[in-house]
Order: structure tokens, then C-alpha cells, then sequence
């Protein structure tokens, strides 16, 4: 990266595209370099930016101040920006504005992107804009054609990367050897379903007291890897159907699994499928199971809220209930899959390339079935392989009631 960013009084390369998976060091690189360099910067996150406005805001407060930044009209076009930035010093060394989930800017204006990729040309100045982005070039390209930028890849962290990264985090109470014995541990049964670095940090941290509990109680000690292996190993994959879920907290995690000890036996599914799915993939289990077996017609009476009334005796045709699940499972696109994943979801969770590998795992588990070539990348079709017991007892872990979805039991 520090290849790209030159010294001062030299004319930079007008965009950069750097793009990479979550936690894959994009943003602390860059941030890095820019401080140790010394580089006029202006950092700004898409998420935040809600508006043109505010990211044209944003910009010109961190080159030139607020008084300048003020100039602006309350609804600014990009002429505006442009014509202000002209009317500034230019710049003794090259500015840099660096963009964060640049990839929200494919919501925004049809000419926002292509004037921010050559803003070098457009304000007449030493300008470079650093877009980093967790999507690729070739899905990020406007239709309309646009100024190419540089393109620098950051890629995923190996396993013994993030075997060194975490082991990092070690906790003063014990010694480097014995945390670094936990990581290993942690990345041989999330490393498969889960390379994220801040999800691993957080399992992490979460489940470390687990793994000490014996150590505290003084039945075990440290150099006795195989017991603290053993006493550790179920709690954590009970820990995978939280990977990538949000919506409970740290400590609601732990009272969950204090529950479950004094309970027992997990109700209506042995503990080895219960824990070996994580929450999304359930739902994207469900969603696959409710595509096979309903007919595409019937989604929008299941699937869309305001859908208006429709009577019964229209929608059910004579001698067709039942003849889906004796038929067997149909395939179905995967666009399919998704618009159902997310109405069942409610929407609480955004597309991302996570969801999309959580589709490949269960291929690979053998759950689902995938029925079109290989080539065929734009368009993969897939079919359910499991059964309505298999799918009850899923959809009963997530308390979803597979059954008022199912055009056979209507």
C-alpha cells in the first residue's frame, strides 16, 4: 500500500480500490499510514455520510475547515463542491480522502462515483480518493463505464495469521503458552464456518472464563491440555449457533448456557445437529425446505404482508393438496431462496458475504442440494435434502412455525 502513496509535490494516482473481506485490515493499514506519513487525510464512512451533502460536508471540514465547509447551500449539487474546492490554495502535498463501506456509494447519485473516482481532474488539485470496499471491482463497476482505478487486494488471514493475531489478546492471569493452546482450540471448530477476525475476537473473549473454570476450581492444571480440551470442546460448539448473530448479548449468552446446564437435554433435537448449525443457516435451511416444497405462486399469500385477501377456494386447487411432499423436493433459484430467507428473518439481517458461504456449507453438509452446472454462476439452482421431522425440529430451536408456511398442511 505505501507504494501507492507517494511522496509530497508528486502527482498521485487519482483513485485507489482496495477491497477485501470484513476485519481484513483494510481500514487499519491505510489509517496507519496515513498518520505515520503524515498525510493530509480526510477519513469518512459511507454508513454515516446519509447524504451527498454530508459527505461533501465532511471533506471540505477536514482539508479547509468549518468556515469553508459552511459555504456549502443546504442542498448542494456536485458542481457546488467542486466550484468551492477550486477556490482553495492548492494543495502543497497530495490530499487523500479515504472512504469507508464504499460500497453504499452505488446507492447514492448515478454520477456521484464516477466524479469521486476522477476528483483529481475535476477540482484541478493533488487529490487522491481511496475507496475499500468488501466487494470486487467487477460488481462495483457502474454500468455506465467510469475512470478505472487502481486495484489492490487485501486477502483473507490464514490460519496461523489468526493463530497469531488472537493469541494476542492473551489475559494477564495466565501464561502466553496457555492462551495461545485456546486459540488452537477455537480455530479448529470455528476456522470452517468462520474466518472473521472480530467474530473469532468475540467468541474468543466470550467463551476464555468457560475454558478456565477448571483451572479455577483447581481440578486441572495448565500443562493438563487433553482434560481442559474435553471440558471446553462442547461449550464451544454449542457457541457456533451464535456465529454472526447480534441480537444476544454477550451475558445473555452465558445465562443461556447456565440454563441449559440445569435443564439437561436439549427438547426435540439431539445436541450434535442443534449445535452444529449456526442461526442463519437454520433459517436458510427453512427458507430452502419452504421453496422445494411450496409452489412459487403460493410465496407472495405466505411471504408478502399486505398481499390482500385471498379466498381459499381459489387458492387451493382440487386433488393438489398433499402432492408436493409425495411428489418430493423441486428446485428452486437461489434469488428464490434469499426473498424468502429474509421475510422469514423479518429482515434483521443484511446480505452479506457470510450468508452467501453459509449457502455453501450446507451443500457441503450434504442438507442442500445443488442441481445446476457449475457454470452456471449466475443462476445456481438448489433443492432441500432433509425431511419434515429434520425441518420441525430445526425450525423449533429458532421458534419459527414451519407449519403455517407449508402449502400441503394449509
Amino acid at each position: 500500500v505505501r507504494g501507492f502513496l507517494i511522496l509530497p509535490h508528486q502527482y498521485c494516482y487519482p483513485s485507489i480500490f482496495i477491497y477485501g473481506h470484513r476485519a481484513s485490515g483494510k481500514s487499519h493499514v491505510i489509517n496507519v499510514l496515513m498518520k505515520e506519513l503524515e498525510l493530509p487525510h480526510a477519513t469518512l464512512s459511507c454508513v454515516e455520510c446519509v447524504s451527498v451533502a454530508l459527505l461533501f460536508e465532511q471533506v471540505l471540514r477536514s482539508f479547509f475547515g468549518c468556515d469553508v465547509a459552511s459555504l456549502l447551500p443546504r442542498s448542494p449539487s456536485l458542481t457546488d463542491f467542486v466550484r468551492i474546492y477550486r477556490q482553495q490554495s492548492p494543495a502543497r502535498q497530495t490530499r487523500y480522502i479515504v472512504m469507508e463501506k464504499a460500497e453504499l456509494l452505488r446507492d447514492a447519485d448515478a454520477n456521484l462515483l464516477p466524479a469521486l473516482l476522477r476528483l483529481q481532474e475535476l477540482v484541478e488539485d493533488n487529490v487522491t480518493v481511496i475507496l475499500l470496499s468488501e466487494i470486487v471491482w467487477d460488481t462495483f463497476r457502474p454500468n455506465t463505464g467510469c475512470f478505472e482505478p487502481l486495484l489492490l487486494h487485501f486477502p483473507d488471514y490464514s490460519k496461523v495469521e489468526l493463530q497469531q493475531i488472537l493469541s494476542q489478546d492473551r489475559h494477564p492471569s495466565y501464561s502466553a503458552e496457555l492462551y495461545s493452546f485456546y486459540v488452537s482450540i477455537l480455530l479448529g471448530v470455528f476456522y470452517s464456518v468462520c474466518r472473521d477476525l472480530r467474530e473469532l475476537r468475540h467468541l474468543a473473549a466470550l467463551n476464555f472464563s468457560k475454558f478456565c473454570e477448571p483451572l479455577a476450581e483447581g481440578k486441572v492444571k495448565e500443562t493438563d491440555t487433553h482434560k481442559l480440551w474435553k471440558n471446553i470442546e462442547p461449550h464451544l460448539k454449542k457457541a457456533m449457533q451464535t456465529v454472526y448473530l447480534r441480537e444476544v448479548s454477550s451475558l445473555q449468552w452465558e445465562q443461556m448456557q447456565q440454563m441449559e446446564e440445569e435443564t439437561g437435554a436439549l427438547k426435540g433435537l439431539s445436541a450434535h445437529t442443534h449445535v452444529e448449525l449456526p442461526f442463519y443457516s437454520k433459517f436458510l435451511l427453512i427458507a430452502a425446505y419452504l421453496a422445494s416444497y411450496n409452489p412459487a405462486r403460493t410465496d407472495k399469500r405466505f411471504f408478502l404482508k399486505h398481499h390482500g385477501k385471498i379466498k381459499k377456494t381459489n387458492f387451493l386447487k382440487k386433488n393438489e393438496k398433499t402432492t408436493n411432499h409425495l411428489l418430493g423436493p423441486k428446485p428452486f433459484p437461489l434469488d428464490r431462496l434469499l426473498a424468502i430467507f429474509y421475510s422469514v428473518v423479518d429482515g434483521r439481517v443484511a446480505p452479506t458475504a457470510s450468508i452467501f458461504s453459509q449457502i455453501s456449507s450446507l451443500v457441503t453438509l450434504q442438507l442442500l442440494a445443488q442441481v445446476s452446472h457449475d457454470d452456471q454462476l449466475d443462476s445456481p439452482k438448489y433443492k432441500c435434502a432433509v425431511s419434515l421431522e429434520f425441518i420441525c425440529n430445526i425450525s423449533r430451536t429458532v421458534n419459527f412455525d414451519i407449519m403455517k408456511y407449508l402449502y400441503d398442511f394449509l
